[in-house]
């Protein structure tokens, strides 16, 4: 998300709105360092006024100087909150638009043709069969048991491109208020009204249901403790500091304004502030990916992801055969072997088919032929014979598997060549499929047809495995030619003649090694596996069945989002980790600034622990209160786009966090402070 798009001004407006809302107690308690500031922001605000009464424990502008910034404080941490929502609630907003009350067919009969009732789309219930035709809107969540349409989801994925809805498949799922563009549907509803998933999409962009995840959990105990002991140790000061001066008939007690700006700069306010908005903040970076996440649980289980489970067809590799080489039989040119592959294959409209007419083509500048022109017979392809063709002038030429071909050449008089049936072994031992193409009784060659690795997939796993990540490729070909994709690939192992069975089979042994394991999956098929995967994702083109057992729904249905989903998450894990160290480390800088000026009316020997020589007791305090609330600002940019990505190991994460964020946490409040002292002693207010 650009700079520009994160603080768009309506968003800003209503996170400015929503700062002054959060203020309610109620909320405020689930935060307990904001609660503890807020706290001491109200009790800090009653003794300020009761010093312009003139009976105040410090001067009145002090004391409200003090509570102002502690104001400031807590709105500003109810700011970066409502910053990180606020994308959200104008993609909410978006969706909602998009939401519409329809009529819809209601067929008495479960079958296209059949007579209906029109009823309010409000109305159906799960298990109703609908029928929608070209131009209406889909009423509600379904399942395609009849037809093929052409459908514009663009209202859910954003993408202006229409997608091919049918019975029967992977792609038989449907979603409300999506529109039908050509031809018809008979819909099985699979939701009531209210729970489509468009309403879950608005529910959970506007963060309703986000749910905090376990580290999140963990670190609120942990920031709860600190503050719990901060308070404690700072409660006990006030009496010890009465009893210095009483013992020694000098000096002046601490005062009560002065301890809780000691115990707002001593507890982690700046991550306690942000917390909550890194959290946010990565579920909407999941949304910016269009990947629908079901709970903040999902995008952190992301970032501890490694083992990634993956499918071949589609994901590593195009996903479509391809035509690379023509490999001629003993005596036959490799001209004449691409002429009549060509030839063979210009009635072929499948990708492999045109790959052949292509290579033919560029190699060997065979241009394309009409098959009408030149009067030939097409023999199309059937399950039976394995095998297509084109009979023309006289000329008989298939092309088929290689024992189809065999069985062909051998009934007409014709024998298969050793040559051929060498260059047809080797062909699937490197994972391709060979292609015979043959001439009446006469065998010419074979065609290598290969599933083309994607560009630039070996790279990205490389670099998950530098991040101590496992790749496991899953797919339904058989071992040899999956260890030779796999080994082209680049991943670390593969799962080969999958099934079901095998998938779960796969996960369950990983997570019993102790590790976390992500998988992508479209179909009824995958629905086990999805459902005991750490982080499933779903295809929203994918089943029911698929998008309710999976965590994720990836509205592109793109399955290579999987890598970028895991780097999302990751980066949400890395930047919560990084402003933790910056907090911790810049509490350091604070108590030297703070702590010697709280208690130098009662022990004046601290004033040598003044480094940073700032101007005054109350210049020090003052200054350290103002850093820590304008620190919180500072960062909030980095909270909402986060760390960027680095796939490198954790020790090597831990040790850049330390010298940049730690370091920098140390050294930035001793410059910020002491610019703060010098811009209120210039301008007397101290």
């Amino acid at each position: 998300m650009s700079k520009s798009a994160r603080f768009d001004p309506h968003i800003v407006r209503g996170a400015l709105m929503d700062s002054v809302r959060k203020l309610d107690p109620r909320h405020q308690a689930k935060n307990p360092v904001m609660f503890v500031v807020l706290v001491g922001s109200v009790f800090t605000t009653v003794l300020g006024l009761q010093a312009l009464t003139g009976r105040g424990e410090a001067p009145a502008p002090f004391i409200l100087g003090i509570s102002l910034w502690l104001w400031f404080t807590v709105l500003f941490g109810n700011f970066a909150e409502a910053m990180a929502e606020g994308r959200g609630k104008a993609q909410a907003d978006t969706l909602r638009k998009s939401r519409r009350d329809v009529n819809a067919k209601r067929l008495d009969e479960p079958r296209y043709g059949s007579s209906y009732t029109t009823v309010s789309g409000a109305l159906l219930h799960k298990g109703d069969v609908v029928v929608v035709e070209t131009g209406e809107f889909i009423p509600m969540d379904g399942e395609i048991i009849e037809g093929a349409a052409s459908v514009d989801e663009s209202a859910i994925t954003g993408e202006s491109a229409p997608v091919i809805r049918e019975s029967g498949g992977d792609r038989s799922s449907v979603t409300g208020g999506t529109r039908v563009l050509s031809d018809w549907l008979v819909i099985r509803v699979t939701a009531e009204a209210g729970e489509s998933f468009l309403e879950r999409m608005i529910a959970m962009v506007e963060g309703a249901k986000r749910q905090k995840t376990p580290n999140e959990i963990a670190l609120n105990i942990l920031l709860a403790a600190l503050t719990i002991v901060f308070l404690m140790a700072t409660a006990t000061l006030l009496p010890f500091s009465i009893f210095a001066v009483n013992e020694a008939g000098k000096g002046q007690p601490v005062t009560v304004t002065v301890l809780v700006a000691l115990l707002v700069c001593l507890i982690p306010t700046t991550i306690g502030a942000l917390l909550s908005a890194i959290g946010i903040a990565g579920m909407d970076r999941m949304l910016q990916a269009n990947v629908l996440a079901m709970s903040g649980r999902a995008v952190e289980a992301a970032g501890d992801v490694d083992v990634l489970l993956l499918d071949k067809t589609g994901t590593i590799t195009l996903g479509n055969r391809q035509a690379t080489a023509f490999v001629p039989a003993d005596g036959v040119s490799e001209t004449q072997l691409a002429d009549a592959a060509q030839l063979a294959s210009l009635a072929d409209e499948t990708p492999e088919g045109r790959s052949v007419v292509i290579l033919a083509k560029e190699k060997f500048q065979i241009r394309e032929r009409d098959l009408h022109q030149l009067g030939a017979h097409f023999v199309p392809f059937t399950a039976r014979t394995r095998m297509s063709g084109v009979d023309l002038d006289g000329r008989q030429i298939r092309k088929g598997a290689a024992d189809s071909i065999e069985a062909y050449v051998t009934s007409l008089g014709g024998s298969f060549p050793t040559g051929v049936r060498q260059a047809v072994e080797s062909i699937a031992r490197q994972g391709g499929t060979p292609l015979v193409v043959a001439e009446g009784n006469r065998v010419l060659g074979v065609i290598h047809l290969k599933d083309i690795v994607k560009g630039g997939i070996k790279e990205r796993f490389a670099e998950l495995r530098r991040a101590g990540i496992k790749t496991i490729m899953i797919t339904g070909d058989n071992p040899l030619t999956a260890a030779a994709i796999a080994a082209e690939a680049g991943v670390d192992d593969f799962l080969a003649e999958a099934t079901p069975e095998r998938k779960l089979q796969l996960i369950r042994e990983r997570q019993a090694e102790g590790r976390l394991v992500a998988m992508t999956g479209d179909g009824t098929n995958d629905a086990p596996a999805l459902a005991q995967a750490d982080v499933a994702v779903a295809m929203n083109t994918g089943t029911q069945a698929a998008k309710e057992a999976g965590n994720m729904v990836d509205l592109d249905s793109n399955p290579t989002k999987l890598i970028e989903i895991v780097q999302i998450g990751k980066q949400m894990l890395m930047t919560r980790g990084a402003l933790t160290t910056f907090s911790t480390a810049n509490d350091v800088a604070k108590y030297f600034a703070i702590i010697p000026a709280a208690f130098a009316t009662t022990y004046p020997q601290l004033s040598a622990l003044n480094v940073m020589h700032l101007a005054s007791p109350e210049s020090a305090i003052l200054s350290a209160v103002i850093f820590n609330a304008l620190i919180i600002v500072a960062l909030i940019p980095l909270a909402l786009r986060g760390i960027q990505y680095r796939p490198v190991s954790a020790a090597d994460l831990l040790q850049r966090h330390l010298l940049i964020y730690g370091a920098g946490g140390v050294l930035l409040p001793f410059a910020g402070i002491k610019v703060i002292d010098m811009i209120l002693a210039g301008l007397g207010w101290v």
